[in-house]
Parts: C-alpha cells; sequence; structure tokens
C-alpha cells in the first residue's frame, strides 16, 4: 500500500473524528462556527485528535525499533513490559513525590519504563531457547510481575483509583493543557527516523553489526531509550494502550519487509490510522457514551496477536 494512499484514509479519518460527538459541528459549517462551536473544536477535538495521531504514530514505531533490535517479531512496548514498567514509576512518584509536577513524575516513569526494558534484554540474551513464541511470553511473565507489584503499592496505599485511571488508555479526557507533553514523542520519532538505517544493521546480530563498523550496544541503548521516552509520553497522557506496537509492524512488514528506513513512516501511519478507526469505533458504539481505547485496541489487538501466534505455528508445522 503506498504511503498517499494511507495519507487519504487518514484525512478522511481525522475529519470523521473531528466531527464525530454528542454537540453537532457539521463539516459544512466549518466556516461559519459560533463560539461555542469553536471552543468544543479547539479545545477537546483537535487536541484529542493530535494526542490519537502522536499517540499511534509513536507507540507504532516503538514497537518496529524493539521487534529490530530483540530479532523478534512479537516484542513490543506491550510484550517487552515497557508499560508496565512505566505504570510501575507513576505510582512510585505518586507515593514517594505526592506533590510531585507532571514533569517530576515524567522523569521517574522514564527511569522505571527504561531500567524494566534494560532487565528484558538482559533477560533475552540469557535465554538458551530462543522460540519466536516464548521470548514474548517471557516478557508477558516479567511484564506481569511488575503489574502485580503495582497493584499491591496501589492497594497497600490507598492509590488504587489513581493509578486505574493511568492504566486505562482513555482519550476521552484529552482537552488543551494536558496533553501537550506528547509533543516530546515528535523530535523522538525523527531520531528513529535518522537511526533507521542502523537499527536494521543491528537487528543482523551483534557480530555482523559490529563486523560493518557499528557500534552496537550505543545503537541498541539508543533505541531503548526512544521507545522508554514515548511509551511513558503516550502512558502519562493517554493511558495504557496495549497492542499497538505489536501488531502493527507486523502487518506492515508483511507488504513493506524489515527495512526500518523503508517501512517507518508506512508503520506511523498504520498505527495512526489503527489507532484512529478504534477509538471512532469506540465513540459510536454506544452512543452517545464511549467506550476506553484501551479496552477496544486490547480487544483487537489480542484477537490478532493470537492469529499471528497460531499462523506462524501453521507455517512453521
Amino acid at each position: 500500500m503506498k504511503k498517499r494512499y494511507l495519507g487519504i484514509i487518514l484525512i478522511i479519518l481525522s475529519a470523521i473524528s473531528v466531527f464525530l460527538g454528542v454537540h453537532n459541528i457539521k463539516i459544512v459549517d466549518i466556516l461559519t462556527l459560533n463560539e461555542e462551536q469553536l471552543n468544543i473544536l479547539l479545545i477537546s477535538r483537535l487536541p484529542r485528535l493530535i494526542s490519537i495521531l502522536v499517540a499511534g504514530i509513536g507507540m507504532s514505531i516503538c514497537g518496529l525499533i524493539m521487534q529490530q533490535i530483540s530479532r523478534n517479531k512479537f516484542v513490543s512496548p506491550t510484550t517487552g513490559a515497557t508499560i508496565d514498567s512505566a505504570q510501575l514509576g507513576l505510582i512510585f512518584a505518586m507515593l514517594i513525590l505526592p506533590n510531585a509536577t507532571m514533569g517530576s513524575k515524567m522523569i521517574t516513569s522514564f527511569v522505571f519504563a527504561l531500567g524494566g526494558t534494560f532487565i528484558f534484554m538482559k533477560i533475552l540474551k540469557s535465554l538458551k531457547f530462543k522460540n519466536a513464541v516464548f521470548v514474548p511470553l517471557v516478557g508477558i511473565m516479567f511484564g506481569n510481575i511488575i503489574g502485580s507489584m503495582t497493584t499491591f503499592i496501589a492497594y497497600k496505599y490507598d492509590l488504587m483509583q489513581d493509578i486505574t485511571s493511568w492504566m486505562q488508555g482513555n482519550f476521552s479526557m484529552i482537552l488543551k493543557g494536558n496533553y501537550e507533553i506528547l509533543y516530546i514523542t515528535i523530535p523522538m520519532i525523527i531520531l528513529a527516523y535518522i537511526y533507521a538505517n542502523k537499527f536494521t544493521i543491528a537487528g543482523m546480530g551483534e557480530d555482523f553489526a559490529t563486523n560493518l563498523g557499528l557500534n552496537y550496544n550505543k545503537v541498541v541503548n539508543l533505541g531503548l531509550i526512544i521507545v522508554a521516552i514515548v511509551t511513558v509520553c503516550v502512558v502519562t497522557t493517554v493511558g495504557s494502550i496495549p497492542f499497538i506496537g505489536l501488531i502493527v509492524p507486523n502487518i506492515v512488514s508483511i507488504y513493506k519487509g524489515d527495512n526500518v528506513k523503508d517501512s517507518i513512516w508506512h508503520t506511523g501511519l498504520f498505527g495512526a490510522i489503527f489507532v484512529l478507526t478504534c477509538d471512532i469505533f469506540s465513540r459510536i458504539v454506544i452512543y452517545p457514551y464511549e467506550i476506553p481505547i484501551g479496552l477496544t485496541v486490547g480487544v483487537i489487538g489480542s484477537i490478532v496477536f493470537l492469529y499471528m501466534i497460531l499462523r506462524r505455528k501453521s507455517y512453521a508445522s
């Protein structure tokens, strides 16, 4: 699928998203909006759309980077404990620094997310049996251990309601003034594109990359830092949105291959379209109410994840 087709689909879905809501704003009246309609558009609808696009693009590219440097198609921020570690960092910041600013919470969450991802990569290196399905299952188990620690601390210190809001991905609370942190992901995406060829070489293995003159550890560490920063920005702003980084890069690789430079923008656009489609579905299925985006993406993502596992097993047999 060509990028221009993805771009056209994205523009159409974006227009639907902006004009979809309880308060009726028609696209034909865009030039004659009253003050109330204009405020709804600028304060709620456009920030929500921007958040959806940035989150979809960022998390998809994060999944692409993790799959490349881990050399496993089933590794992502969801199955690599990055999201779970970021949530543990948030609960830790809320407990130790109750009056901390959003920036302090983000830094704490980033440290935990980066640490958790590094630990997972260390575990991955120590595994002797690196079956494509076994590796993400180890990551899911490791993430569940971290998630259980987060839940235990939240229950013990009466923070369960607060952490639940962080865990459940939801765009309904996005308003002007509380989503701008997501803009930090934009330079990270640009940096990922600059280093795309190096991520491709790193995905060929440490020995091969070193023979080509690549500083393997530096590139891998940079990739993990990009993943951690983008994940933390999304989790602190929107909440946990699972499986985007898992299924989108796999779908794109079917028709674009494994060259990161060639597939990175397709992955980003497809990720934005996927999240936007799920958000529109969440808003119309029980209209005028809406389902949290984390639930919608989780259900669809888990079905696709199971399909990919079964599909791989059928090919292996």
